[in-house]
């Protein structure tokens, strides 16, 4: 009688063990916000692939990277927009290459006087 009391403990205490850790998962994704992270310009790769190359290196793969890349500047300045959690904009800031890492946030611009506006994401 006992073995057959065994196997549904086992899964109790892994459940119990797993269920913390995909918390922890979930809401480190649910801090991430998006984020500009300008970069030296490179001089001997394509722009898109050396910003994948920078990400990949916090978020430890290239297919991560690639999910995570919202935007790649190639011509007025060279950087990139990626949703990343504190943690991780702590660390692609530390990366080389990185100049400045800023969060994007949204801002009203009016129009002369008509009413007019428009909002712009920066």
């Amino acid at each position: 009688m006992q073995t057959n009391n065994f196997f549904p403990t086992i899964i109790l205490l892994l459940l119990l063990l797993l269920i913390p850790s995909m918390a922890e998962d979930s809401s480190s994704s649910s801090d991430a916000q998006v984020h500009i992270i300008y970069t030296e310009r490179p001089h001997d790769q394509d722009p898109e692939a050396y910003h994948i190359k920078t990400l990949s290196s916090v978020l430890g793969s290239e297919d991560a990277a690639k999910k995570a890349l919202l935007y790649s500047y190639k011509h007025a300045a060279s950087g990139f927009s990626a949703k990343l959690t504190p943690e991780q904009v702590s660390a692609i800031s530390k990366q080389p290459g990185v100049l400045q890492v800023v969060a994007s946030q949204s801002v009203q611009l009016h129009g002369g006087g008509r009413g007019r506006g428009a909002s712009i994401n920066v």
